[in-house]
């Protein structure tokens, strides 16, 4: 079941999300058992073990061994906790900031990206399950728009065509970690792999298929278009369509950028870009 992340209270949710650029200030009195840390860790490891419905305030007081209650003087309620979870996981990544080294060439950063994000989703599968559509606007959250933007800003595009550059490359890079998350999910719950799964179906094939209603695709199959597994081809296939996307935005770069300030073009959808994909 999908969630939704951005669902919380914002003058309650941002300085939690915020909680280590706050002021710390002096208390008094006997301190607190927990951080606002050590919940939402405990959460993501609940998530990370059987999946995001088993980060539950119930479940999560037990783990922490405290009254359920207890936990709301540290997160007002469960939109807030997913909206910790997310966040955590996505500064987490470590994606380098405006100091900080990174590779010379701008492919190489976005294969950095890419890579730290699918492992992300493959590290914590629970993530597929969380909608941001209206994202968490957290550390996180801005630290990978940040790293994106700053990627494509220096090929001459004009400012709205690199943040549709930035927003196309995040949102191809986030749908295929979803899908690894996805797989990752089901090899967990099931114990089988995507291709036994295949293989116990070859009766489809066999009794079902019409090679004159299916003709490029038999063509392809008997050239051996198909001949590896499904690690390999989603592999593959993620490379194949991100150097092409790169390519693209490269090859937009070495062209006019059109009026002053990056209007629009008439191929465009006129929809607004949004923070994140």
């Amino acid at each position: 079941m999908t969630e939704f992340s951005g669902r919380a209270d914002p003058d309650r949710i941002l300085p939690l999300l915020w909680r280590h650029r706050t002021a710390r200030q002096a208390k008094t009195g006997r301190p607190p058992r927990l951080t606002v840390d050590a919940v939402v860790a405990a959460a993501i490891a609940l998530a990370d073990e059987d999946g995001l419905e088993a980060a539950s305030m119930a479940r999560l007081a037990a783990r922490l061994e405290v009254a359920t209650m207890t936990l709301y003087t540290y997160v007002p309620s469960r939109p807030e906790l997913v909206d910790l979870m997310v966040d955590d996981v996505l500064t987490a990544r470590g994606l380098p900031g405006p100091a900080e080294p990174r590779p010379a060439d701008w492919r190489d950063q976005v294969f950095l990206y890419a890579d730290r994000t699918r492992a992300a989703y493959v590290a914590h599968p629970w993530l597929a399950q969380v909608s941001t559509v209206r994202p968490p606007i957290g550390p996180g959250m801005l630290a990978d728009r940040e790293y994106v933007l700053s990627t494509v800003a220096g090929l001459g595009l004009a400012p709205s065509r690199v943040d549709e550059a930035a927003i196309a490359i995040a949102g191809f890079v986030t749908s295929a970690a979803r899908f690894d998350a996805e797989s990752a999910q089901l090899l967990r719950s099931s114990g089988q792999t995507t291709d036994a799964w295949w293989e116990q179906r070859t009766r489809l094939w066999e009794d079902y298929f019409e090679a004159d209603e299916h003709p490029t695709m038999n063509r392809l199959w008997t050239a051996g278009g198909f001949d590896r597994g499904t690690v390999e081809q989603a592999r593959d296939a993620f490379a194949f369509g991100l150097r092409a996307l790169l390519d693209g935005i490269e090859a937009a770069a070495r062209t006019t950028n059109g009026p002053a300030g990056g209007s629009q073009s008439s191929e465009t959808t006129g929809l607004r870009s949004s923070p994140m994909p």
